[in-house]
């Protein structure tokens, strides 16, 4: 399933699933249909609530549970059509063109990891930091600074001359742990989503001089993350997914994930030995060669394979 999370005409936010016609089905709506549908329950709202709310990052927290019952919901409203109604006269079915997308998720930890890319490792010592980046998840994002696909970057140049982007891959996780070995790493995956970490380079030089950097990575709408998450039993290898980045067109970052030091189970085991790891929180993979300056009035177009693309506006402030 493609998850998004997607405010409507009544500037409600709501989650839904993207349908093979690009409609957006409300699951929250779905779930209580089919509840009353399929399974003949008096209070479906009710269990609607419980097992399918309106909201992504408790969606997650339900788990395999509540996935299982997005599903369901999700399948049972595409066979009653998208001419349907929810049981109070509720739409379930939404065209892209009437829906504003929202980052699909808001985590409440956002690990980051840097130099997981050789290449990229060579690149940003050619570009003068101050010591070795190793691939270790070595810093939190602010969620704060967390946009959707149809919100811009706004490019603060009071703060900054040196605007970069990074593509990497971002993994959502679906229960809690801690302390677990890279075998059992995978089965707390929920999904995976684009991340485009903007990054204020001439900042973050500064920043490495002390050996720790996020100010130059967490300013406002530093954080594009879409356009939707895909469900883990849809990416069986995220080890071997193509990754770019074009910018106006033209292309900047071309590489695979199968070129990152650390994979998805090994992030996720390093993270799992130092923090009590949730539903919902976010590991990223890191980016690989390919980073270069971006200005207000460009766009950012990032792909990954088997998730689809994200685009975003750069904007002066």
């Amino acid at each position: 399933m493609k998850l998004v999370t997607f405010e409507n005409a009544a500037k409600q936010s709501r989650i839904g699933v993207v349908a093979p016609d690009n409609s957006i089905v409300d699951l929250h709506i779905a779930s209580a249909m089919y509840l009353r549908d399929v399974e003949h329950a008096s209070a479906f709202y009710r269990l609607a609530d419980a097992l399918v709310p309106p909201d992504m990052r408790a969606l997650f927290r339900g788990g395999d549970q509540s996935l299982k019952a997005a599903r369901q919901a999700f399948e049972h409203a595409l066979l009653l059509g998208p001419k349907s109604l929810g049981p109070r006269g509720e739409t379930v079915f939404y065209k892209f063109d009437d829906v504003k997308l929202k980052a699909p998720i808001a985590p409440k930890k956002f690990f980051h990891t840097a130099g997981n890319f050789r290449e990229h490792h060579e690149e940003a010592t050619k570009a003068g930091f101050s010591h070795p980046v190793m691939p270790w998840i070595v810093f939190f994002q602010n969620v704060d600074a967390i946009i959707g696909q149809d919100e811009p970057v706004v490019y603060p140049e009071h703060l900054t001359q040196e605007l970069d982007y990074e593509l990497e891959l971002a993994v959502v996780l679906k229960k809690a742990g801690k302390h677990f070995t890279p075998e059992d790493a995978m089965d707390y995956v929920g999904g995976y989503v684009i991340f485009n970490d903007i990054t204020a380079r001439d900042i973050q030089r500064r920043e490495m001089k002390s050996g720790v950097f996020s100010f130059c990575k967490g300013i406002d709408t530093f954080c594009p993350l879409g356009p939707w998450i895909v469900t883990a039993d849809e990416i069986s290898e995220p080890g071997n997914l193509n990754l770019k980045i074009s910018v106006n067109g033209e292309e900047r970052q071309n590489s695979n994930t199968k070129y990152m030091i650390l994979g998805v189970a090994e992030l996720i085991e390093f993270a799992s030995a130092f923090y009590t790891l949730h539903p919902g929180d976010i590991i990223m993979t890191g980016t690989p060669e390919g980073v270069s300056p971006i200005q207000p009035g460009d766009s950012i177009l990032a792909t990954i394979e088997k998730i689809g693309s994200m685009e975003v506006a750069v904007r002066a402030a």
